[in-house]
């Protein structure tokens, strides 16, 4: 593996999900594939799972760990051509090769803007440390996709997934902020790499498609209890609109499966025996009550748990590259 920016840089999804999960039983085996390495972490956004698990993914691969805060150091200018006279001291050409003379694999988290719908599909900010780094880049969330969560999610789904072909609804919730489609994406982008083993479902209200290069020929059911009949694992998450671009729409009183949308909560009764997961931070008795999150069907420990492993098979199929 060169990089890892999305699930298309997986080559076997199947196999690379059971060497996380023998990871879990020595997470310390491969500790001298990072001495002498350093991975370096930039956060455009705010991480609480993301930043520590991949810390800690990375120690236990015996690597150094550099972690920057973007919004405490200098604007960084993306444009090109810019006359800098404004408000950015450091342009992209120079910051990224900088930053690669200092560490030998670069995990960047930078979230969309959600006004500019051109620049965040075309994940400017990723595409550029990609297009000026010379270094493994690892997407610890971008614009449009969070790769490493939907690694987590696949192992979770292997290790609890009691029949042969589940069904597996991922559906969304109501939100008081508008919130990004990458975990989603990256959802449905795993749906479609295990189709094979997996009858996969989205619930939405009218309104809050998401991007049909993502969804392809996904089944979408806006009848969220309709949808969620005899699921074995239920996916929630919530997401702004995609063709109104980063909003969130006001109630349509005249559909009562696409109202405004506390009717979409996922409560103990909606979600029956079918496990719940959700990629956290959540919102508790707006996105699930608490009788969800707090019940025995509820995997969002596990999930949460995963990123480590998710992530660090990842960083270890890079240093394999890199030896």
């Amino acid at each position: 593996m060169k990089q890892y920016t999305s699930l298309n840089d997986i080559k076997n999804l199947n196999t690379l999900v059971k060497k996380a999960i023998q990871l879990k039983n020595n997470p310390f085996q491969y500790s001298h594939l990072g001495k002498n390495k350093t991975l370096i972490m930039l956060f455009f956004n705010a991480s609480l799972r993301t930043r520590l698990s991949t810390e800690k993914a990375a120690k236990n691969l015996g690597m150094e760990v550099s972690i920057l805060n973007i919004n405490a150091t200098w604007n960084i200018e993306f444009e090109e051509g810019t006359i800098m006279n404004l408000n950015t001291s450091e342009h992209i050409k120079e910051a990224a090769q900088v930053i690669s003379q200092y560490g030998d694999i670069l995990a960047i988290r930078a979230f969309p803007s959600l006004t500019d719908k051109e620049k965040d599909t075309a994940e400017w900010v990723l595409q550029s440390f990609q297009n000026y780094a010379s270094i493994p880049i690892v997407n610890m969330e971008s614009a449009t996709d969070h790769p490493l969560q939907a690694l987590a999610d696949a192992i979770t789904l292997e290790e609890h997934k009691t029949v042969q072909k589940p069904k597996v609804v991922l559906s969304w919730a109501p939100h008081p902020k508008a919130l990004p489609h990458s975990v989603p994406n990256a959802f449905v982008h795993l749906m479609h790499r295990m189709s094979d083993t997996i009858d996969f479902v989205i619930t939405h209200p009218k309104g809050y498609e998401l991007d049909t290069k993502v969804t392809k020929n996904a089944s979408i059911v806006y009848n969220q209890e309709e949808a969620l009949q005899d699921a074995d694992f239920v996916y929630t998450k919530n997401w702004s609109s995609f063709s109104d671009y980063g909003k969130i729409l006001p109630m349509d009183t005249n559909d009562t499966n696409s109202t405004n949308h506390t009717n979409w909560t996922i409560t103990q009764e909606k979600l029956g025996n079918a496990k719940f997961m959700h990629c956290l931070p959540i919102r508790r008795n707006v996105v699930a009550e608490d009788a969800v999150l707090d019940g025995n069907n509820s995997l969002v420990i596990a999930q949460a748990n995963n990123r480590t492993y998710a992530a660090q098979v990842v960083l270890q199929e890079i240093l394999m590259g890199l030896v």
